[in-house]
């Protein structure tokens, strides 16, 4: 049997439907996925660098203090490896001003005194890479999902997959990008399980952890 891919998935300062996110998560079979509270991740020297994929379902707003391990470790781990970052949803809105994670992301303007948030939001979401590995073969689909008033994916080498007309949000809900020896794949969906039981986005997503692993090498 193929060793499964693993994956840290972390977790703070959000709520979020807890038993139908994990559902989701167990219907990728080719993962192992291992969800956990960034503070401790952060801390877990032991197992921290074992992982493929680091999932980002987190929203911390404040960037990290200095000489905290949480710094320490975006600064002295990110990137350093092939270790894949996937930042799903609230996870873009975290750590706003801090431009290591601009670098990570992709996204300078994660909120401030305009954002807002919109939910049950009708979004149609339009395949704008059809050949990307993430995206192949998906027609676009339609979800009810959440919505947040930030700016565009603004930083050089973005690679936008998925787009809306939705006017709540932004435009461009999908991306890949690379931070140092890291892929970074960002997706603005998933607020609930409106989005977790959606095929399309389960595909989008899982897809989106494979190639953060490198699994298309």
């Amino acid at each position: 049997m193929k060793e499964k891919i693993k994956v840290a998935v972390l977790v703070e300062n959000h709520p979020y439907d807890i038993v139908a996110f994990q559902d989701m998560l167990d219907a990728f079979e080719d993962c192992r996925c291992i969800v956990q509270p960034i503070d401790l991740f952060v801390q877990d020297e032991k197992n921290r660098d074992s992982y493929q994929v680091v999932l980002w379902y987190n929203m911390n707003w404040n960037e990290p203090e200095a000489g905290s391990v949480l710094r320490r470790y975006m600064e002295e781990h990110i990137g350093q490896t092939s270790q894949g970052v996937v930042l799903l949803h609230h996870a873009l809105l975290t750590f706003q001003g801090w431009s290591l994670y601009t670098q990570v992301c992709g996204l300078s303007d994660r909120g401030g005194d305009h954002f807002r948030f919109h939910q049950n939001e009708t979004v149609r979401q339009h395949i704008a890479a059809p050949t990307h590995p993430i995206t192949a073969d998906v027609k676009d689909f339609t979800v009810v999902d959440e919505t947040y008033s930030i700016g565009e994916p603004d930083q050089p080498g973005n690679t936008i997959l998925i787009t809306t007309d939705n006017p709540s949000g932004l435009r461009q809900i999908a991306w890949t990008r690379r931070y140092k020896n890291s892929r970074v794949f960002c997706y603005a969906s998933g607020h609930d399980n409106a989005v977790y039981a959606d095929a399309d986005f389960r595909k989008i997503l899982h897809r989106g952890i494979l190639w953060a692993a490198g699994a298309d090498r």
